[in-house]
């Protein structure tokens, strides 16, 4: 069963959450908690579209090559609006876990709702700022005064935006204005219509507009943005503290798809229209798997180590120390956040030993076989 929420988040809805939480409220219950019991969970998506990102490569591909259900589990896709959407979805129990931004997780944690990240997905930093070729932006400084389209203003996208301004040397409160255009063709149009003068979009985004011919001309990103986390797997401490075993199998499965993907990302890809027929957007697979698989493979390349062999792939979900105070630091000068957060309080890695006990020459092998 897939179905859509449609989320909406303010201060007072946060703090609202914070109590909720606090209390043990949620969908979360230890009733399927027992080592290799059959279980069930709800995935909050931080996207309100579904694309060839993160829900095929781990969910799409966990389902179809059965995974999941290896692992005894069934899970339930929930659409959010954005990052902040899908943490607020987790806290309020209408979801188990979600992939969310590392800096909403942050700001969760900031206003007093007890989430806590649990693994690493996306490792390399996919954001970039992108403008027409012909645009007179040709340096971040040129940005002042100017229109920066961002996909919503519950998504990642506007925090992005606002530290790369500031790291322009640029007051983000002052100097940019910030508008919500989506992604695609909406995104496309209120670039090319003059209605925003650049997008601050992450590469898969960028990837499925190149795929119709259109070029666009990007703005480099600073060191201060390497190694600086994005996308990462969060629960409340209610559902890890009752699910521990059942959060283990399931990011076990994403990582295990994640790999598959990664050396077959056609295959992958073929496995999301299964799992989301509205890919297909009524047309063929085999009209669309070429540019699907590109765009697939384009948010595979920020979700693997950038270097080296699939097969000596380790580590899955591992996010340091170091990562974590540059993430916090940059969530910091975005606004986002005001304060640092006590990393014992934010990240829990106790579940990724488990979740790192698989076959990876056997997953390699099937993804390679596979059509």
């Amino acid at each position: 069963m897939r179905h859509s929420l449609r989320l909406g988040v303010t201060a007072a809805t946060l703090a609202a959450l914070a109590v909720l939480s606090a209390c043990g409220g949620g969908a979360s219950s230890s009733s399927n908690s027992a080592s290799g019991a059959e279980a069930s969970l709800d995935l909050a998506v931080a996207s309100a579209v579904i694309a060839p990102k993160e829900e095929v490569a781990t969910y799409a591909v966990g389902d179809a090559e059965g995974y999941l259900s290896e692992e005894k589990l069934s899970v339930d896709v929930i659409n959010t609006d954005g990052s902040v959407a899908a943490i607020q979805a987790v806290a309020s129990g209408s979801a188990d876990i979600t992939a969310a931004d590392a800096g909403a997780i942050l700001a969760a944690r900031e206003k007093g709702i007890p989430v806590k990240a649990i693994g690493g997905l996306v490792q390399n930093w996919p954001w970039r700022m992108a403008v027409q070729p012909d645009s007179e932006i040709k340096t971040p400084a040129d940005l002042k005064g100017k229109e920066i389209g961002v996909i919503s203003l519950a998504s990642g996208s506007p925090i992005y935006a606002r530290a790369y301004a500031s790291d322009a040397g640029l007051d983000a409160a002052k100097d940019i204005e910030l508008l919500p255009v989506g992604v695609g063709a909406q995104a496309l149009s209120a670039l090319e219509g003059g209605k925003v003068d650049a997008l601050a979009l992450y590469t898969q985004a960028y990837t499925t507009i190149e795929n119709t011919g259109t070029e666009l001309r990007y703005l480099d990103n600073s060191d201060a943005f390497e190694g600086i986390r994005s996308l990462t797997f969060a629960v409340t401490e209610k559902t890890l503290k009752e699910k521990k075993d059942v959060l283990t199998r399931y990011l076990r499965a994403m990582y295990k798809a994640l790999l598959f993907s990664a050396v077959n990302s056609e295959a992958a890809m073929r496995d999301g229209y299964q799992a989301f027929p509205q890919l297909l957007t009524g047309k063929k697979a085999d009209d669309r798997i070429a540019d699907d698989s590109r765009t697939l493979n384009a948010w595979i390349k920020t979700a693997i180590p950038a270097t080296g062999e699939r097969e000596s792939f380790k580590n899955w979900g591992a996010i340091s120390d170091a990562e974590w105070n540059k993430t916090i630091a940059y969530t910091k000068t975005s606004g986002q956040i005001t304060k640092d957060v006590d990393l014992s309080e934010l990240w829990d890695d106790s579940l990724l030993g488990g979740a790192n006990d698989f076959d990876s020459a056997a997953v390699i092998e099937k993804a390679k076989a596979a059509k």
